[in-house]
């Protein structure tokens, strides 16, 4: 059994495909790793698995069910929670509300969701700051209590949406590595959308990567060469090797193609 299938894809908005006719199967266990320029999909084929998005055509599979909202088999982190610096509430209190289903109110549990809470603060490591007011957490300490809440119901696929975004490099290494961790520790599937690739070349197993429409499946040395991507870009796409990280760059305009204002981020 597969973790998900995508059997001829085609997902939209409005006139526009975002993926058109993509078939491919990630196998339990896998960390998955999805790229592309800003507007590529990448949101949106999280989405499509959660169920918030029904296909165009063709189907999604999650572990030989097809795709339903509320699916407690997936956990799901979206992207950067910004919170005023007026708000008092724990991230403890933030988990809580998740696992009860509701936001707001005064959120009470019974001993063994108390347990359950307890375990994933440990599992994540948040002990030192979950009991501290969520305004007052840094960007890589509120990430660690979005991805406890993440896995408050004990998920067999865990979908992380821009995780390491708004995070300096040496938090994106300590994010990876934990997320990297819990993966085999827990043996679920992970699916994790980013910009950036580099910081997760030695955590994933494949990569899907998502542009003009088109999507590719495979591996990091399959996927992210100059003639796969300059036919995912429909442009002159080189892919340059140095010291262990990758550039992607469009030849014609001499920038990085995930992020034009950064060329060698």
């Amino acid at each position: 059994m597969n973790a998900i299938e995508f059997k001829q894809l085609t997902l939209r908005y409005g006139d526009r495909a975002i993926i058109q006719d993509f078939t491919a199967n990630i196998a339990p266990g896998e960390f998955v790793g999805i790229f592309g320029p800003n507007g590529a999909g990448k949101s949106t084929l999280l989405r499509a698995i959660l169920g918030l998005l029904s296909p165009s055509t063709g189907h999604i599979i999650v572990l030989d069910k097809h795709v339903r909202r509320g699916n407690p088999a997936i956990g799901y982190m979206p992207q950067f929670r910004q919170m005023t610096t007026t708000n008092h509430l724990t991230g403890r209190t933030y988990m809580t509300a998740t696992l009860q289903g509701f936001r707001w109110g005064l959120p009470f549990v019974n001993p063994l969701q108390r347990e359950q809470i307890n375990e994933v603060i440990h599992l994540v490591g948040i002990e030192p700051f979950v009991d501290r007011p969520y305004a007052q957490l840094s960007g890589g300490e509120r990430q660690r209590i979005a991805l406890a809440e993440a896995l408050l119901c004990q998920p067999n696929i865990l979908l992380l949406d821009e995780p390491l975004s708004g995070l300096d490099p040496g938090q994106q290494e300590k994010i990876v590595h934990l997320i990297k961790t819990i993966q085999t520790k827990l043996n679920i599937t992970v699916l994790f959308t980013a910009h950036e690739m580099n910081p997760l070349l030695t955590a994933m197993d494949k990569i899907i990567y998502l542009a003009h429409g088109k999507a590719a499946i495979g591996n990091v040395n399959d996927i992210i060469t100059s003639e796969k991507l300059s036919w995912l870009y429909d442009a002159p796409i080189e892919v340059v090797h140095i010291d262990n990280h990758l550039f992607v760059i469009h030849k014609k305009l001499g920038t990085n193609v995930h992020d034009h204002n950064h060329p060698n981020c």
